[in-house]
């Protein structure tokens, strides 16, 4: 069992995080002796659809203070009706923890995503620094950090394959709403194959060979249902000839070399830079969502081409990052960065890499990754 990360909020929440994150576990750890409605199993599922209204009259029975927690809320979105109703009768009598793994259905259906009477919260694959720093970096873009995944390293690929097949390709499927499996499928495999680059639904269509608004509507399913990650280009002077494709990433290393049908493959070179990227990532949208801290992931390219990774935008300033999957730096990849430091487009620059050792880098600190993540907070701060 790891600790996980995230504090209990004070009052109501959505929690939506990836399938296998340990949504259930955590609200388990940290509300033992809360009233559980889990819409997983069938019967539950199949007596809240049929009348909705059951379960706001078994809260009502509750002691007042009592947690409610309703696990996987999408599959009856009619729930957060009896939610809001509960809120307003009765007041802060009742909390309620409202798990999902997909934004998709309840946006579609316009859901009441009771704006004003609960905060929402995010979660995610373990962080290094809640494995205790037990994990290297090479485990970690061989096989990521799901739960299950690091509970059970030996049976990693097993674990992977059987998510990817099972929940990627199936129930994500069914989201899509289509009847060409085949051109989902390839769809996939392309997305996997792009992961940690720049989005162009032509090119995309054109290799997965289906239309462009079908490409566009694939990646957005991915995102609702928290798989995928679209990090939009970053824009400080809005000039036109700054304005790039986003780039996307999987939420998860290890699930997007499964996805791709790599598992069984060493790591290559060409996809070590992508993967590391997509750790760094979790990392950054983690530690925003745990420690609070507010602001948005971007990443940025100059008129000429060059590009930074990542520039993770704040309530008062901006870091940029550089991510380098080597274990020598070199100070030509810091150019940019120390750019941007001349012109005081960003306050402070990092970069992170596979060697052993910290360095400055006229102003640029970089980092061996176990080091970004032990002082992550200190670099956003």
């Amino acid at each position: 069992m790891y600790r996980r990360s995230l504090e209990l909020p004070v009052t109501s929440f959505f929690l939506f995080g990836p399938r296998a994150t340990g949504k259930t576990t955590w609200l388990r750890q940290v509300l033992p002796s809360a009233h559980w409605c889990d819409l997983v199993p069938s019967e539950t599922y199949i007596r809240y659809l049929r009348e909705p209204s059951l379960f706001r009259r078994e809260v009502e029975a509750l002691p007042a203070d009592t947690w409610v927690v309703v696990d996987e809320v999408q599959k009856v979105p009619a729930l957060l009706d009896e939610v809001q109703a509960l809120i307003s009768s009765h007041g802060k009598r009742h909390r309620f923890a409202l798990s999902g793994s997909s934004a998709r259905k309840l946006k579609r259906l316009d859901a009441n995503l009771l704006a004003g009477r609960v905060v929402n919260r995010g979660f995610f694959p373990l962080t290094m620094a809640e494995t205790g720093f037990s994990v290297t970096i090479d485990e970690i873009l061989r096989t990521g950090l799901l739960p299950g995944v690091r509970g059970e390293p030996a049976a990693a690929e097993d674990v992977l394959e059987a998510y990817a097949a099972n929940y990627v390709h199936q129930e994500i499927q069914q989201e899509a709403l289509t009847k060409d499996l085949p051109g989902f499928a390839r769809f996939l495999r392309v997305a996997a194959l792009l992961n940690g680059q720049s989005v162009s639904a032509n090119n995309v269509a054109n290799e997965a060979a289906v239309a462009r608004t079908t490409v566009q509507r694939y990646f957005q399913i991915l995102v609702d249902t928290l798989i995928g990650v679209m990090v939009p280009a970053w824009q400080p002077r809005l000039k036109v000839r700054e304005v790039a494709h986003p780039r996307f990433y999987f939420f998860d290393a290890g699930v997007a070399r499964a996805v791709a049908g790599r598992m069984r493959a060493s790591v290559h070179e060409q996809e070590r830079g992508a993967l590391l990227e997509t750790w760094v990532l979790h990392e950054l949208r983690a530690h925003m969502q745990f420690a609070q801290t507010g602001g948005e992931v971007q990443w940025y390219r100059t008129g000429a081409g060059a590009e930074v990774d990542f520039v993770w935008r704040g309530p008062r300033h901006a870091v940029g990052i550089e991510v380098k999957a080597s274990e020598r730096w070199r100070g030509e990849s810091g150019a940019v960065l120390r750019e941007m430091l001349a012109k005081q487009t960003i306050r402070s620059a990092c970069a992170v890499y596979l060697g052993d050792r910290a360095l400055n880098d006229g102003g640029i600190l970089v980092l061996p990754a176990k080091q970004f993540a032990e002082r992550l907070g200190e670099l956003l701060a």
